[in-house]
């Protein structure tokens, strides 16, 4: 029997355009407040991780979805990828309008860096958590 082998994580060019085009679609100043969100994810993440489109929305993939963001008529959004971190983090997250998996937050207002690096940096210790645990027996 012949061994999966897996390709290493390579930041994609292709990929990478792909969010550049989505970006330049965006009108202003939901644009702006965007390219910033993408700046700050890209300060936290591994060099390891990618970037490409998701559904139609940039995202970042480390060890599995880790976060993606996107803009709509009438507002932002960013997608944790994991549901349960926006309930966890309610209290730091009162000024700010959310959803099953979702914080929204005003086009020309992008959301506080700490804030992004903070749920960033949980997602990457869950994903890591989660391929650590694969192949561990419950018993």
């Amino acid at each position: 029997m012949k061994k999966a082998t897996r390709r290493p994580a390579v930041k994609s060019k292709s990929a990478a355009g792909d969010v550049g085009a989505y970006l330049a679609k965006v009108p202003e100043p939901a644009r702006t407040t965007l390219e910033k969100l993408r700046a700050t994810i890209r300060a936290v993440v591994p060099s390891e991780a990618t970037e490409g489109l998701s559904y139609g929305i940039p995202a970042f993939h480390y060890k599995g979805g880790l976060v993606a963001y996107a803009a709509f008529k009438n507002h932002c959004s960013f997608f944790p990828m994991q549901a349960s971190l926006i309930d966890e983090m309610q209290e730091e997250l009162k000024g700010y309008r959310t959803a099953k998996g979702t914080l929204q937050f005003p086009l020309d207002k992008p959301l506080s860096a700490s804030l992004v690096k903070k749920m960033v940096k949980r997602r990457i210790a869950e994903n890591e958590r989660k391929i650590a645990n694969r192949g561990r027996k419950v018993i």
